[in-house]
């Protein structure tokens, strides 16, 4: 067999002796320029330490829902609402996982900018509704023990989102690059209706839980919506923050969420469908929200997928 120094090379105009151009897969496997702020340790931590915490709060919720108790930091009238708070954790805990794998802020922010909603937003809904809390009411250990450890997590939690969100934007930002697979222009309409429909009955439930808790289509109390509402806010955030990056390759971690929230979130409307009032509007529309995050997920992971994929005659 011929040797390396055997084979012909091509000089430059110079003299210079010239490599031959590298194969696709070199091309494939050399770095990227990704531009904009590195993602910090700091960011990376909260992610991975919030999805381990949605873990095992969220399972022990949800499970708990699904046996037809109610457990949580505050009493509710139905085990539906903790055990959709515990779904959504779940749902959400895969792609914080993945955020530690990003390089980049752009390619995280997302899902770690509702994550800060969350956490602020619970442990706010939490000290507004302290009274509601067993460790105010009183009432057996184990649920007390609870609420105490939930409102010590969630305002360590928030102190730790804000001073890495901080270390974030103060890390120096390079230009980005063009965005390499922008969102195709018929899922533009779609997205902004979704996600303003999340970010209102949020909102709603927020401000006026008294006059917005009629929207859902089960049994809450006061707690219980605003509860509800910081989750609906923070899913119209991602879904509006993903229409504003224009860039499925800038929402990876969400686009595991996504899907993941809306499939634990079903298992639990399914799994208590009796406590559901289906023939009502709100529980319509909480249907068709809810498809509407499976659907955006599912088609943003294979529109990603297929714009990653070699194209033939590259």
């Amino acid at each position: 067999m011929p040797n390396a120094s055997d084979l012909p090379r091509h000089d430059d105009p110079t003299g210079h002796p010239q490599q031959p151009p590298p194969s696709a897969a070199g091309r494939a496997a050399a770095p990227l320029a990704v531009g904009g702020r590195p993602l910090t340790p700091g960011v990376a931590m909260l992610a991975t330490a919030v999805a381990v915490v949605s873990v095992l709060v969220g399972g022990l919720l949800a499970a708990v829902a699904l046996t037809g108790h109610v457990f949580g930091a505050w009493r509710s009238p139905e085990p539906l609402t903790p055990g959709l708070i515990g779904a959504a954790m779940l749902g959400t805990a895969p792609g914080l996982f993945a955020v530690s794998r990003t390089r980049a802020w752009h390619e995280a922010r997302t899902l770690v900018l509702p994550l800060a909603v969350v956490l602020v937003g619970l442990f706010t809904v939490s000290l507004l509704n302290a009274g509601h809390l067993y460790i105010a009411r009183g009432g057996p250990v184990v649920p007390v023990l609870f609420s105490l450890g939930w409102l010590f997590t969630l305002g360590v939690l928030c102190v730790c989102a804000l001073i890495s969100l901080a270390w974030q934007y103060r890390t120096p930002a390079e230009a980005l690059g063009p965005r390499g697979a922008p969102l195709p222009g018929w899922s533009k309409p779609a997205l902004a209706v979704l996600g303003s429909a999340w970010l209102g009955i949020g909102t709603g439930l927020l401000a006026r839980p008294g006059f917005w808790d009629d929207f859902v289509p089960w049994s809450v109390n006061r707690p219980d919506a605003q509860g509800l509402g910081v989750w609906a806010l923070a899913l119209g955030v991602g879904v509006l923050g993903a229409l504003a990056e224009d860039d499925l390759g800038r929402t990876g971690p969400a686009l595991i969420a996504l899907p993941g929230t809306a499939v634990t979130v079903t298992v639990a409307l399914a799994c208590r469908a009796s406590a559901v009032n289906w023939s009502s509007g709100p529980a319509l529309c909480l249907v068709s929200m809810v498809a509407g995050l499976l659907s955006a997920g599912a088609s943003g992971r294979l529109l990603l997928a297929k714009s990653l994929a070699p194209q033939p005659g590259k």
